[in-house]
């Protein structure tokens, strides 16, 4: 099943940052855009995620024009179908870590996994206040969160930037078997070509253009 479709999607600030940009995303299917800094990639991830309107061409999600929603189906689509997770956590400070995936759990009506919570390895540190945690620990429960919502689309923006190695490893294939066994599908941005290569394709920013190059 198509999940989302981008066509001939064109951006720009002073400049122009990218024209006739194309690209869709099926059920069970992983993106990675890869490119140098400033070529666009989160900004075009922001228009993807419908955080961002693109200066021309069209987003559909789920089979439906996003410019022809109606704000509030378009907002019940972000809250209940969309995940998005930041190298920049965006947590709650005040809260614990339990705390913001009770929100998550409340507005998406969806109950924590507590397997989720073992995989990310984050079950022990649930009663700490966030900013009693790592930056590691606060992306696992940022990444937690996300996928406490069960969104049938991942956008994630550098997710496994303030994690090591072998931690960034495990959430990316946490990642790829979340999307097999809910019909999802995943589109991350990152830097990283080897992590890049491990998704169904990849997509390289540059020059403007969106060229895949596997």
């Amino acid at each position: 099943m198509n999940l989302l479709s981008a066509k001939n999607i064109s951006h720009s600030f002073e400049y122009e940052l990218f024209s006739d940009v194309s690209l869709s995303l099926n059920s069970g299917e992983s993106i990675a855009i890869i490119g140098m800094s400033g070529s666009g990639k989160s900004t075009l991830l922001h228009i993807l995620s419908t955080l961002l309107r693109p200066n021309g061409g069209e987003i559909e999600l789920f089979g439906k024009n996003t410019q022809q929603l109606k704000q509030k189906e378009l907002s019940l689509i972000k809250r209940k179908e969309l995940g998005l997770v930041f190298q920049s956590h965006y947590l709650f400070k005040g809260f614990s870590a339990y705390e913001n995936l009770e929100v998550a759990e409340i507005l998406s009506q969806q109950k924590i996994d507590k397997e989720l919570l073992k995989a990310l390895d984050i079950q022990h540190c649930m009663h700490q206040k966030v900013t009693e945690l790592s930056g590691g620990q606060q992306q696992r429960v940022s990444i937690a969160r996300v996928l406490t919502k069960k969104p049938r689309i991942i956008f994630a923006d550098e997710p496994t930037g303030n994690l090591d190695k072998k931690t960034a490893a495990e959430v990316i294939k946490l990642f790829f078997e979340y999307c097999q066994n809910n019909d999802a599908g995943i589109i991350l941005v990152t830097h990283d070509e080897k992590l890049a290569n491990l998704c169904d394709n990849v997509y390289q920013l540059e020059n403007k253009k969106l060229q895949k190059i596997k």
